[in-house]
């Protein structure tokens, strides 16, 4: 038996950080990272039938063209989606009465819709990327046994390109799901290697009052090349959803919209109109696939 200390459970049942429990949420879910982002996907649902909000983790549930989709937001950071992988996870796959791992298990498909700045100048702005592998630079993986789901080849090139300095501990690399990917992907699709910082400044190469470890590892990143995947975009959340995802069983895929081309210098002339039309795009792939 799990116990209490270790799944923490609200008085209602529900778990602790993300109060929900099990009929609250699908088998397919769309992960956004800002918790304003969760209606910008629902308003296109025919119908929305659960609705909660618990710090920054907000989940609505609906249907959109006849498809049961849970939409909820992440917040920021690997650290972040530990708690909500782990908590979606025991939804599924724990009782949570007798808290006992059930013996018939649930892969959930999680899809995740962000916006980012492409590295590569031919990755225009209003493209989508798909995040073919997540590139870990975050260290939270490291914490569990991964060797089964990484891919110690591409890590040790990476290492080897930006001589990457081993203090900051060793970066890990998981691919995506297959059958997310082949759901998901067409012509207008890119696809590419996104790595995930552990946070926003230093750790993506940005230098306000204090200087950081290696001030050109972003360069390094940008030429980085194996088997002609390049690193396309940098953020903190896809390595952590694709880890704890492979590890736990389920499908993960990361899809971002490009408002910014930082090797061109552009930005999109009406970057709210290119989320909103991955939104559909991923919706109505959803909608009709899976």
């Amino acid at each position: 038996m799990i116990q209490a200390s270790e799944l923490i459970l609200n008085p209602d049942g529900s778990v602790y950080h993300l109060n929900l429990r099990p009929e609250h949420i699908a088998n397919d879910i769309i992960f956004v990272g800002d918790q304003n982002r969760v209606e910008k996907i629902t308003q296109f649902f025919d119908s929305i039938e659960f609705s909660t909000q618990k710090r920054e983790f907000k989940t609505q549930t609906g249907i959109y063209k006849g498809k049961r989709i849970t939409v909820m937001s992440t917040g920021i950071g690997p650290d972040n989606i530990d708690i909500v992988l782990n908590e979606l996870d025991a939804l599924v796959n724990i009782d949570l009465e007798t808290r006992q791992p059930k013996k018939n298990l649930t892969s959930l498909n999680i899809i995740r819709i962000g916006t980012s700045g492409s590295l590569q100048a031919d990755i225009p702005v209003d493209s989508f990327v798909m995040s073919k592998f997540g590139l870990g630079l975050d260290n939270m993986l490291r914490s569990y046994l991964i060797d089964e789901v990484s891919n110690v080849a591409l890590e040790d090139a990476f290492i080897a390109h930006t001589q990457w300095d081993s203090r900051k501990g060793r970066p890990y690399v998981i691919a995506c799901s297959e059958k997310l990917e082949k759901v998901i992907e067409s012509d207008r699709i890119f696809k590419g290697i996104t790595a995930t910082a552990g946070g926003f400044y230093g750790p993506q190469g940005r230098v306000l009052r204090l200087n950081i470890q290696d001030e050109q590892l972003n360069a390094k990143m940008d030429n980085f090349n194996f088997n002609d995947s390049r690193i396309t975009n940098l953020e903190m959340e896809t390595a952590a959803i694709y880890g704890l995802s492979a590890l736990l069983g389920h499908n993960a895929l990361s899809l971002n919209a490009i408002i910014a081309n930082r090797a061109s210098g552009t930005f999109s002339e009406d970057p709210y109109k290119a989320v909103d039309e991955l939104i559909t795009y991923t919706l109505n792939k959803l909608s009709s696939t899976i």
